[in-house]
């Protein structure tokens, strides 16, 4: 069997790609469920360009970064579901363009 060595640059690309789906989700979606998902996603890619780059160096610290990363965006799903259920609730929807709460009138 042969195996393919991986260098970075395989995890820059992936990371990239990811990384441009989840900017693009952010920018043309107006769903707040979707921007929530594309922010996911461009952690995700930065995660991967974290571990790659340990892998690569045998460092610790990315996979150690990494981890906090993990828990950030746990903890930015968790609140960011809350507020959305919440406006849900009171709104009836989930389009951000709608969402005008705090705009002042005058």
């Amino acid at each position: 069997m042969s195996f393919t060595v991986l260098s970075p640059a395989h995890f820059l690309v992936v990371a990239a790609v990811i990384f441009a789906i989840g900017t693009a989700g952010a920018i043309l979606r107006r769903n707040a469920l979707t921007l929530l998902m594309s922010v996911e996603l461009m952690l995700n890619a930065a995660n991967l360009l974290f571990l790659g780059y340990a892998r690569e160096y045998g460092h610790a610290g990315g996979h150690a970064i990494a981890f906090f990363v993990m828990a950030i965006a746990a903890a930015e799903a968790a609140i960011g579901l809350a507020i959305l259920i919440g406006v849900f609730r009171t709104r009836q929807t989930v389009e951000v363009d709608e969402l005008d709460l705090l705009r002042d009138e005058t």
